[in-house]
C-alpha cells in the first residue's frame, strides 16, 4: 500500500510498504479520507513523544471496509481501542481505559494510508447520503461532544438558559460550538483570531464569533470550552467565567499556566480535563451527523494524500483559512481548495 509516513521531525515521506493484516475480529479498511489533527502537527514538529518516528499518523478516518464480516460496508472509524473489560470500559467511560490504544500511536499504526486495520467494533456504518469526507469528521466531533455532554452535566442551571463560550474556530472549537447549538445552548459566543476562520464561522447559524485580539470577550458566562488550550486561551477563558461556571478543557496547546487558580477557589470554578470521547459519543455524534443535526459541515478543505506533505507545511505557516485539511488516499475527484 502507499503511506505518508512521518519519518523524522517536519519529514513526511509517501512509501510503498506491505498491506496490514488484521488480527482475529479487526477489519481491513480502504481509506477514503483522513483529517490532519493539530496532535498530527505536533508530531510532525517533534512536539510528542508519544509519537516516535518513524510511524504513519493519521486518526480521523472513513472508508470501505474490503475484508472483513463488515465486507462492503462505509464506515468511519473510531481510533481509541479499548479492552471492554476493565472499570473504567465497564463504567461507560472507556476513553480512560488503563490499556488504552490509538491508532497514529505504537503500536497502532495512523490512517495516512490506503489501508487499514482496526477492531470492527470500533466501526460505525456511514449511510450513501453521507461522504466520506464528512464522515471522517466525526472523530473531531466526538471531541466536542463529549466535552459539551459533561460541561452540561456540570453546570447549574440547564444548557438552554447557558451563556458559552467556545475558544477556537478550528475543527476541534467550531464543532463543539456546533454541538452546543446541536443541544440547544443558550446563547453561544466563539473567539477566533484568524480573520478567514471567523467568516466560515460567521456562515454557522446561531454562533456570534469575535476577534479576541480587538473585541471585548462576552462576561458572565457560565461554561467554556477551550478548544486550544494554550496559556492564554486558559486565562482569557477562566476571566471570562461568572461565578460557579465550568470550563472544558479540550485542546494541548501547551503545558504552560494560564487558569486562575485563585479565582477558581474564591468563586468556585469548576476545571475539567476532557479526553476525546467514550464509543457510544462516538456513535452518538455520527448519529447526529447522518441526520444533520451538526450542519452541512462543508468546510474544510480537501487535498489528496500525495499533497500531504505540503498540506501540513500550509497549516504549520498559517495559509490555511479551513479548519481542517481532509486527505483522500482514494478518489481525487473530489478535492477542494
Amino acid at each position: 500500500m502507499k503511506a505518508m509516513v512521518y519519518t523524522g521531525v517536519k519529514q513526511l515521506e509517501l512509501l510503498d510498504l506491505p498491506d496490514p493484516r488484521p488480527a482475529d475480529g479487526e477489519a481491513l479498511v480502504r481509506v477514503e479520507a483522513v483529517g490532519i489533527c493539530g496532535s498530527d502537527m505536533h508530531a510532525w514538529a517533534g512536539h510528542d513523544d508519544r509519537r516516535p518516528a518513524p510511524l504513519i499518523l493519521g486518526h480521523e478516518a472513513a472508508g470501505t471496509v474490503i475484508e472483513g464480516s463488515m465486507r462492503g460496508c462505509r464506515v468511519t472509524v473510531n481510533p481509541l481501542v479499548t479492552c471492554g473489560d476493565c472499570p473504567a470500559c465497564r463504567a461507560g467511560r472507556d476513553n480512560l481505559c488503563g490499556t488504552r490504544q490509538i491508532i497514529s500511536m505504537p503500536p497502532r499504526e495512523g490512517a495516512f494510508a490506503e489501508l487499514l486495520a482496526i477492531p470492527e467494533r470500533n466501526l460505525v456504518v456511514v449511510p450513501d447520503h453521507v461522504t466520506m469526507a464528512v464522515a471522517s469528521l466525526t472523530e473531531p466531533l466526538a471531541c466536542g461532544w463529549h466535552a459539551v455532554r459533561l460541561g452540561a452535566r456540570a453546570l447549574d442551571i440547564p444548557l438552554n438558559e447557558a451563556r458559552c463560550l467556545v475558544m477556537g474556530g478550528g475543527a476541534i472549537g467550531l464543532g463543539a460550538a456546533l454541538v452546543l447549538r446541536a443541544m440547544g445552548a443558550g446563547h453561544i459566543f466563539l473567539a477566533e483570531t484568524s480573520a478567514p476562520r471567523r467568516r466560515i464561522v460567521q456562515m454557522q447559524r446561531g454562533i456570534e464569533v469575535f476577534d479576541p485580539a480587538k473585541d471585548p470577550a462576552p462576561r458572565d458566562i457560565d461554561l467554556v470550552i477551550d478548544g486550544v488550550g494554550f496559556g492564554a486561551t486558559r486565562a482569557a477563558g477562566s476571566a471570562a467565567l461568572r461565578p460557579g461556571g465550568v470550563f472544558m478543557h479540550i485542546g494541548l496547546g501547551d503545558t504552560g499556566p494560564g487558569f486562575d487558580i485563585r479565582r477558581a477557589t474564591l468563586q468556585e470554578l469548576s476545571f475539567i480535563g476532557t479526553y476525546t470521547y467514550t464509543a457510544q459519543d462516538f456513535r452518538d455524534t455520527a448519529q447526529a451527523i447522518f441526520d444533520g443535526r451538526l450542519g452541512a459541515l462543508d468546510w474544510a478543505e480537501t487535498a489528496p494524500l500525495t499533497d500531504g506533505p505540503d498540506a501540513f507545511r500550509r497549516i504549520a505557516e498559517g495559509r490555511v483559512a479551513a479548519p481542517k485539511i481532509t486527505l483522500l488516499p482514494g478518489d481525487q475527484s473530489k478535492v477542494t481548495r
